[in-house]
């Protein structure tokens, strides 16, 4: 049971030191996130499209 107890007050001493971003970095970090998915879904669906068509050029 001590080890138990042991984990626990470390896992709070630990949060202690958590520092979580403020609102302006949230929106940051968030854009950032949102520009990424979008930027790799279009080179998705180009590089999709892409080889779909030069499939049925060659097959």
């Amino acid at each position: 049971m001590k080890s138990i107890a042991r984990f626990f007050v470390g896992v709070k001493q630990e949060m202690g030191k958590v520092r979580f971003p403020n609102k302006k970095e949230m929106v940051n970090y968030s854009l950032a996130t949102i520009t990424f998915v979008v930027v790799f879904a279009l080179f998705f669906v180009a590089s999709d499209a892409i080889l779909g068509a030069l499939v049925k050029v060659l097959g």
